[in-house]
């Protein structure tokens, strides 16, 4: 059973007739749609898919909504491209019509940029590709010189080198696609370009407002995110590491330290991590990776992230099954080394929570009688992800009635959801059931131990209070 969840994203590539069933067969947890591309109508008809899908396969897969945010984008080019040379001057002007760029300005999404720059500073456009340096402010004009030039063609993103950009996370577009996201049943929402855990409260009181309890995934994409991170991981629900506009701000080689210390981090904070962007980018046009893909797409599962997502790869690239099989492969195979088995998560900490302590209990006991499975009871799959947290390899199935929650669980490294509504069973045979559903699925055999945790109060939220630990195929049971 491989641990670590793979997230594919949605788009023209996957709207092939069988392409999605394809991708769920070869190992998809979580769909991804990008409210940066296509329209409503769309990503509703792709989410009616993946419901059909989900039925017919009788799974439930997770459904991500990434908003936008204020991505930065220039305007567009009379001609649709320029060339611009190191030396020339070149000014970006929101004032401009949307289609008046030449060789010497262009309009910019972003009204406020003249308010947020100074003389000295370094725009990076289309990724880095081009830079500029502000030389001097005029209203709402600046003017730059080209320290490295290029072709440049419309839309292209720009960044502000070492961030300070004053734009919310939250646009009004953002708003109209989270209201769409809880019409077709998203089931986490991608806020982008979130600088404080404010944005991720803001975002919190929209959905509730909308009715919807869905998770709340803080992308790391700014300077100002990573010097507020305490307190961004502490408000969302899971974190996303979208290492293309963070690289473009802090510097492509300061990446792969800073992913390390924020997946560190999460961890700690009981949060799971996604990291994304540019993990099998080669795969859009070609059928297998390169041994830098692989080899990137292993260190992340070795730091401890609980999925890895695919964006271009499968929205827009030739091969979207075989990119999800090959990484399903690497992750199955770096899952095979033992520092992906050990943990020393909160071996020192205090348990502030009855369950919270259950959860921690039941790993510590699993990972010491060689227990070859977790059940556990769950109403809303907090228990599922405190498990999580310990690297054991040892999977913990989370038994629930909720369909939500068996999609959330998804997410999390080493968790499996099955279906189990506890309220129409009697409480004394429900351990019976747990293992004869384990045991139909062969998940385990005669003489293996199970731990099956669960609460007194049966369909209570946060009611795991209690641990037994069976061995299969005899009738007793040992209480904790």
């Amino acid at each position: 059973m491989r641990r670590t969840k793979i997230i594919a994203t949605l788009g023209p590539a996957t709207d092939k007739p069988g392409m999605m069933e394809k991708m769920v067969d070869a190992g998809v947890d979580l769909f991804r749609i990008n409210y940066s591309h296509q329209t409503h109508l769309e990503h509703r008809e792709r989410a009616h898919v993946l419901l059909d899908v989900s039925r017919r396969k009788s799974l439930e897969i997770g459904l991500i909504a990434d908003l936008q945010g204020p991505k930065i984008r220039l305007e567009r080019f009379q001609n649709g491209v320029v060339l611009l040379q190191e030396g020339d001057d070149f000014t970006l002007d929101p004032s401009l019509p949307n289609t008046a760029g030449n060789e010497s300005q262009v309009g910019v999404s972003y009204r406020a940029l003249a308010r947020d720059v100074n003389p000295g500073d370094v725009l990076l456009v289309d990724d880095g590709r081009i830079i500029l340096e502000v030389v001097s402010l005029v209203k709402t004009r600046v003017r730059c010189k080209v320290v490295v030039g290029g072709k440049l063609s419309d839309n292209k993103g720009i960044n502000l080198k070492g961030g300070g950009l004053s734009a919310g996370a939250l646009t009004k577009k953002d708003r109209k696609d989270l209201l769409h996201g809880v019409e077709i049943g998203a089931d986490y929402f991608a806020v982008s370009f979130v600088s404080s855990a404010a944005d991720i409260n803001q975002a919190r009181s929209l959905l509730t407002k909308a009715g919807s309890n869905a998770g709340i995934i803080a992308k790391f994409e700014r300077v100002e995110a990573l010097e507020n991170a305490t307190g961004i991981i502490e408000a969302a629900d899971a974190i996303m590491i979208a290492r293309g506009d963070l690289g473009v701000e802090i510097g492509d080689a300061s990446l792969p330290p800073v992913q390390k210390k924020l997946i560190k981090q999460a961890q700690d904070m009981d949060r799971p991590v996604i990291t994304a962007t540019q993990m099998m980018e080669s795969m859009i046009y070609n059928p297998v990776p390169t041994r830098a893909e692989v080899f990137d797409v292993a260190n992340a599962i070795l730091d401890g992230t609980d999925a890895v997502m695919l964006s271009g790869e499968t929205s827009i690239g030739m091969f979207p099954d075989r990119v999800v099989q090959a990484m399903a492969r690497i992750c199955e195979e770096t899952e095979k080394q033992k520092e992906t088995r050990e943990s020393h998560h909160r071996i020192s900490q205090e348990f502030n929570r009855i369950d919270e302590a259950i959860a921690m209990s039941t790993m510590y006991a699993a990972n010491h009688i060689n227990a070859k499975a977790i059940a556990a009871l769950t109403e809303t799959g907090s228990t599922c992800l405190w498990m999580s947290r310990i690297s054991s390899g040892i999977p913990i199935l989370a038994f629930t009635r909720h369909a939500s929650t068996m999609r959330k669980v998804r997410l999390y490294r080493d968790v499996y959801p099955i279906h189990f509504d506890i309220t129409h069973t009697d409480p004394l045979e429900a351990n019976k059931e747990i293992i004869a559903i384990l045991l139909r699925r062969k998940l385990v055999s005669k003489g293996d131990l199970v731990l099956v945790t669960k609460g007194d109060l049966r369909g209570h939220r946060g009611g795991t209070n209690n641990l037994k630990i069976i061995r299969v195929g005899e009738a007793t049971e040992q209480h904790i």
